[in-house]
């Protein structure tokens, strides 16, 4: 039986994948690799959350960066939480509508630094920071 679940979870998971990439395909070129940057993230991970046969599952908080850098529609973003949440029922907040908590992305202006480690360093304490605020806040 669990085996028959697990497959059933991984069916609904590339459902829900396989809408992303074909929402993704129809906008100009390039915009994987603006969702990675959005994401602080490389393109293969966009790569692997877009392809219906990995079993790796998106996170929850990547729908609406990734929805807003699109300029995903409502009714695309409405399909997609639909199909995301038929694969991860857990994500349903008790007593609210049966949406997760929706994000907005912002964008911070960071100075340009002469090295590329720090560059990178710098950008990744800015999520990391931000990342860390929203899960406070979550709990709560």
């Amino acid at each position: 039986m669990a085996v028959a679940t697990r497959e059933r979870r991984q069916e609904l998971i590339g459902s829900y994948k396989l809408l992303l990439r074909q929402f993704i395909d129809q906008r100009p070129s390039g915009m994987r690799r603006k969702i990675a940057e959005v994401l602080g993230t490389h393109k293969s991970f966009i790569s692997q959350i877009t392809n219906p046969v990995d079993p790796t599952p998106i996170p929850v908080r990547h729908l609406d960066p990734i929805g807003d850098v699109c300029h995903f529609s409502q009714a695309e973003r409405e399909r997609l939480m639909e199909a995301y949440l038929k694969a991860h029922p857990e994500h349903r907040r008790a007593g609210e509508d049966a949406t997760p908590r929706h994000y907005r992305t912002l964008h911070v202006q960071i100075p340009v630094l002469a090295d590329p480690d720090k560059q990178r360093a710098l950008e990744a304490l800015v999520r990391d920071t931000v990342r860390r605020l929203c899960e406070l806040i979550d709990d709560h």
